[in-house]
């Protein structure tokens, strides 16, 4: 390989800690579960784990309101756990990143239960206070992004829940305590950040009211009945329209560039990734942040060889136009999305696409993050019983459906069901057994097991099946990472004649691969003109191939079949 960073090479793996692996047999994922599985990851050949809040929370957003930055919640283990964890998976090459929440805090979180104690406390500006609401803002989670506090009568901003106040970055105290946060982990010797929601810091400092005719539940319920193309644009303009005031505002810059320096004061290439799309945030190429996702490639409904080739041609560019040319970061799942297996499925082939989105993302340039489950094909469980939901914005919905908008409590079921994020965070599934092996028998797991596990979509029968997703995505990765080409190759989109397939290249100066990914029904013979070779001799395919090295004139590809061959003079 060449002197590329270690995330360069890496393949990450998203560990949502609660539903991962419960080592205590209390229904909820911990730590010591986590310790446990480090050898199957280890198996599976990923690189590094980017682990979800581990830290103290009253569990409104399930992890994502911190009480306290530098403990670990009682239920996932102790900080020596932590630190056990930490040293087991360095032990095993495997590097550990960890979730970084910087917009808010939980309410209960000393800083702000000092805050909202009076107007003239030590912390009282640590939070963005106002006396009275001044404009419709909307928190993304609940509703109004106003709430009240007696004890200062005033009311205090939160882009998310009112659990999780806003933290005010404009507070020189406020940022020093947080770079203190950030080097309290580093110091435990954690190898980086995802950085969470970093466009909300900021908001507009006029406080400019939003013109949207409708208040978050509404457009909610627009969203869901939307059906014409017009109507789904006017919703589409709505949500940005509701939100732009408070996204991405003037600051956010230069406060990233504080952190890269906080960061490089590390040996080790400490890695910084963003919960965002958007290039600008990696600034010239090293002074901001390392990497981020590219998210257009996750956000739309099916994955087409035409979109793949645009959304490449145009996230490639945007990257080699940086002064120090940027590296690409792909991913089609996370625990705010639905699970690739049934976001990008079509109700019939959801099997073969599944396969073909595998090998797309480990053959793309760039690192590529999983989900935790997607290695065996885990789909979204759909909770239709409201007793049952945990994700708080969930609840919210169900409860506005029926009691605000008058909605049917079945149909208001159904759709909470739909749209929580509970769907594709429910625990994993190691065995077929009760509890699909996640917990113990006869305990109440904090979500629901898919029922599926026990139809064999499980580790443990995966690992014994030699056709099995498990044993596919183990395949690709032992193929990825004994492939210069596919780690630091560079990426060439050749033409193709059908919108039914993709084709390109990953080249380096010793090789030359040529991906081919079939999204169709159909067998295809293809004549590939690639200037100095003739031949490809095949290295992965997810099809029995009957000829191991066939001429790139008449190259056969079968039914939604993914090929990766090595080109031959």
């Amino acid at each position: 390989m060449s002197d590329l960073k270690w995330w360069q090479t890496s393949v990450f793996y998203q560990i949502y800690p609660r539903s991962f692996a419960d080592g205590n047999g209390d229904g909820i994922g911990d730590l010591k579960g986590i310790i446990q599985k480090l050898d199957y990851l280890a198996d599976l050949g990923i690189d590094a784990i980017w682990l979800s809040p581990h830290f103290p929370s009253p569990n409104w957003d399930w992890g994502y309101d911190i009480s306290d930055y530098t403990k670990v919640a009682p239920e996932y283990g102790t900080l020596e756990e932590f630190k056990t964890f930490l040293h087991e998976a360095h032990a095993r090459h495997i590097r550990v990143i960890l979730d970084l929440v910087l917009n808010h805090t939980s309410d209960q979180h000393p800083w702000f239960i000092e805050s909202e104690s009076s107007r003239d406390n030590a912390k009282a500006d640590w939070y963005v206070w106002v006396d009275k609401p001044p404009n419709n803002w909307q928190s993304c989670f609940d509703g109004d992004a106003w709430t009240y506090v007696p004890e200062r009568d005033q009311y205090y901003y939160h882009y998310f829940m009112k659990q999780q106040p806003d933290l005010n970055w404009h507070n020189p105290e406020v940022k020093q305590a947080m770079w203190d946060v950030v080097r309290f982990w580093l110091d435990l010797g954690v190898d980086g950040y995802r950085l969470d929601a970093i466009s909300t810091i900021f908001e507009d400092p006029n406080l400019t009211p939003h013109e949207v005719p409708l208040n978050l539940a509404g457009l909610r319920r627009l969203s869901e009945l939307a059906q014409s193309p017009e109507e789904i644009r006017q919703v589409g303009e709505y949500w940005v329209d509701m939100f732009k005031y408070q996204l991405a505002q003037p600051g956010l810059h230069d406060l990233m560039k504080e952190l890269r320096a906080v960061i490089n004061e590390y040996d080790g290439d400490r890695l910084l990734v963003a919960e965002d799309e958007d290039i600008a945030y990696m600034g010239n190429g090293e002074d901001e942040l390392h990497l981020v996702f590219n998210f257009p490639l996750l956000k739309v409904g099916s994955i087409t060889p035409a979109l793949i080739q645009l959304n490449q041609k145009e996230r490639l560019e945007r990257l080699d136009a940086l002064p120090k040319r940027g590296w690409p970061c792909n991913t089609l799942g996370n625990h705010d999305n639905s699970r690739i297996h049934t976001h990008f499925g079509d109700k019939i082939y959801d099997a073969q696409i599944a396969r073909l989105n595998a090998a797309l993302m480990f053959t793309l340039r760039g690192t590529p993050f999983l989900y935790y489950g997607e290695e065996i094909g885990m789909t979204d469980l759909i909770i239709t019983d409201p007793t049952r939901l945990r994700d708080t914005m969930a609840t919210w919905y169900y409860d506005a459906l029926v009691n605000d908008l008058k909605i049917d409590p079945a149909e208001a079921a159904l759709r909470a069901g739909e749209m929580t994020r509970d769907k594709n965070r429910t625990p994993m599934q190691w065995t077929s057994g009760p509890n699909g092996g996640f917990s113990s028998e006869n305990i109440e797991t904090w979500l629901p097991v898919h029922p599926n596990h026990a139809q064999g979509i499980n580790a443990r029968d995966e690992a014994k099946n030699p056709a099995s997703l498990l044993n596919y995505y183990k395949r690709l990765l032992r193929l990825r990472r004994s492939t210069p080409a596919l780690v630091e190759g560079e990426y060439t989109a050749l033409e193709v004649a059908t919108g039914e397939y993709f084709a390109f290249l990953r080249t380096t100066n010793m090789q030359t691969l040529l991906v081919v990914l079939n999204y169709s029904n159909q067998r295809h013979s293809l004549e590939m003109a690639v200037s100095g070779f003739k031949t490809a001799r095949t290295l992965f395919s997810s099809l029995e191939r009957s000829k191991a090295e066939e001429r790139l004139t008449n190259l056969t590809v079968g039914p939604f079949e993914a090929l990766i061959a090595e080109l031959q003079a």
